[in-house]
């Protein structure tokens, strides 16, 4: 299926995030008009599709490698934690 508008503008956004500033939460509402959970949402279902990767492949493969760092890191602290008896 091809990218909606508001794909390609949630992908535009998040590759040039960093010209919004810190603040980027607001930035998010403000210039595409969703919540940042939603934002997020929306963002980490269009990093599975194919079509994003063809419309910036650099952005959306740096993005997966975050991803699937950090559910590698999440576990491996669940793995290493202590399990509580019940």
């Amino acid at each position: 299926m091809p990218l909606t508008p508001r794909d390609r503008a949630i992908l535009d956004f998040e590759a040039n995030w960093t010209r919004h500033g810190p603040r980027k939460e607001e930035a998010i509402h403000t210039h595409l008009g969703l919540s940042p959970a939603r934002y997020y949402q929306l963002l980490g279902r269009l990093l599975d599709t194919p079509e994003a990767l063809e419309y910036d492949p650099m952005m959306v493969s740096r993005l997966r490698r975050i991803r699937d760092a950090r559910e590698q890191a999440r576990r491996a602290r669940v793995a290493m934690s202590p399990r509580v008896a019940r």
